[in-house]
């Protein structure tokens, strides 16, 4: 189901963005000399679009630096004075927007904690009424499609049509190469759900790790996201926060260099038809697995007929473990992703648990 917002696209409101949109500047800000240096210096790479600095920092711990405050603002505004360029930082209530709005801040975010909290977003809507100011809404922590949906759609109803969501990545407790796992599909979902909206890729807070961000960052391109929000110091190693991943402007500026930027669709002709042959193939073989997927639940309800007729478990701990076994072997010798191979398994036998549970607790209709 598509949610329908009225929304304008970020080539609106950042008129002399190109595909894609590169918005970089530092995690914190941190001093005035700090802010304004890196600033002049991503301006020189005439790469970027819009200038971003943590003033707030909603830190998991206290102690750590929590952000310059309102001072910061002023630091930001400067940078803008000198390098002209937008500028952009995160509230998370109605005293940070009131400031941003003082200050002259030209494009808001919601972060991940904040978006994880409909009180505060709506708290920041209800600020924004009447305010004609673009607003970008990362995910939350936690990942919940819905709530993420939420955020944007109480921002919509208060009037704010400039919305964009970031795409931040999402909490994890199981250990893997990046800080916040991608888990692109969700990414993939928001936009389905809505094709209007611009998403933004914050590949910084995915990767957690300055080495991961190129790549990261092609991904999110590859998806036909709008660009790219990348973190970016005069001195990565001595910032105040999360200084493992960010970059120097310079750095900044050959990942973007680096970065291929892919058409949604092709005037070439030949490029059409082949496609077109391709996805006919791709449909008919769709087609015989969802016949080849219902005649075999069809098989796990007489199944579970016949187990419930002698009296047996539904689960075959045995015999579970033989298919993913088996099935894995075959899939790789077939050229499958053993992950992705797996996945389908656990998706396909939670299926025909669920079969065999309702013919196994089914009540007899009485005559």
């Amino acid at each position: 189901m598509k949610n329908v917002l009225q929304l304008q696209s970020i080539s609106t409101w950042l008129p002399t963005a190109s595909k894609p949109v590169i918005i970089s500047g530092p995690c914190s800000a941190e001093t005035e000399d700090q802010m304004i240096t890196t600033a002049k210096q991503l301006a020189a790479t005439g790469k970027v679009h819009a200038l971003r600095a943590g003033i707030w920092k909603p830190r998991t711990r206290p102690g750590q630096y929590e952000g310059a405050g309102e001072e910061g603002l002023k630091w930001l505004a400067q940078a803008k004075k000198e390098t002209g360029l937008p500028i952009t930082t995160e509230v998370a209530n109605a005293a940070h927007v009131n400031a941003c709005l003082k200050a002259g801040v030209d494009i808001l975010w919601i972060g991940a904690r904040t978006t994880v909290n409909p009180f505060s977003v709506q708290e920041i809507a209800d600020a924004l009424k009447g305010v004609d100011i673009p607003v970008m809404v990362k995910n939350p922590i936690n990942p919940d499609l819905e709530l993420w949906i939420g955020g944007l759609e109480r921002l919509n109803k208060a009037g704010i049509t400039k919305l964009a969501a970031i795409h931040r990545g999402f909490s994890s407790f199981e250990k893997g190469p990046f800080r916040n796992a991608p888990m692109w599909d969700l990414g993939i979902e928001l936009k389905t759900r809505i094709p209007d909206l611009d998403i933004i890729c914050d590949p910084s807070h995915i990767a957690g790790n300055r080495e991961l961000i190129a790549m990261i960052s092609q991904k999110a391109l590859d998806l036909d996201m709008a660009g790219v929000m990348i973190e970016s110091h005069i001195n990565p190693d001595a910032a105040w926060s999360d200084a493992k991943q960010q970059v120097t402007p310079a750095v900044l500026g050959k990942i973007v260099d680096s970065l291929v930027v892919r058409s949604v669709s092709s005037d070439n002709k030949t490029f059409k038809d082949t496609l077109s042959i391709l996805r006919d193939q791709i449909d008919q073989l769709d087609d015989e697995i969802m016949q080849k997927l219902a005649s075999r639940m069809k098989i796990s309800e007489k199944i579970g007929q016949y187990k419930k007729e002698n009296n047996v478990t539904i689960l075959q701990v045995s015999r579970w473990e033989e298919i993913i076994q088996t099935r894995i072997k075959l899939g790789k010798a077939m050229g499958l992703n053993e992950e992705f191979t797996a996945e389908l398994l656990k998706l396909i036998h939670q299926e025909s648990i669920q079969i065999q549970t309702t013919v196994m607790n089914k009540v007899a209709e009485r005559v």
